[in-house]
């Protein structure tokens, strides 16, 4: 079992930047593909990055790249999603997720159902 707790959500201007972290404990020691996805009210959970487990190799939905940015530091467990120039559109709760993958695996996952644990969320609000 892996648990993430995501943090760094808040309430931001357009244009402002945000930094999301999602911490990882529990069995950390394996290898996992990360994801971050997230829901607006009243929309469905939708992709917004993910990054491999070897090679680091991202990939992001279309309305985000270029402003986004996903990493990871396995060493401290931790991914991050660095959010600039943002918009009132990416108001959501944003929510951090985990697949186990082969110890060399270099593939990245864009759909939910691909994912076996998952953050409680955290809000991001932009204001116009």
């Amino acid at each position: 079992q892996v648990q993430l707790v995501e943090s760094g959500g808040g309430l931001v201007q357009a244009g402002g930047s945000l930094r999301l972290s999602c911490a990882a404990s529990g069995r950390t020691f394996s290898s996992y593909a990360m994801g971050w996805f997230r829901q607006a009210p009243g929309k469905e959970r939708e992709f917004v990055a993910a990054i491999s487990w070897i090679g680091a190799i991202k990939y992001y939905t279309d309305s985000v790249k270029g402003r986004f940015s996903i990493s990871r530091d396995s060493a401290k467990n931790t991914l991050y999603l660095q959010l600039d120039s943002l918009k009132p559109e990416d108001t959501a709760v944003y929510y951090c997720a985990a697949r186990p993958v082969a110890f060399n695996s270099r593939n990245y996952y864009r759909s939910a159902v691909e994912y076996d644990y998952w953050g409680q969320g955290t809000q991001v609000a932009v204001s116009s």
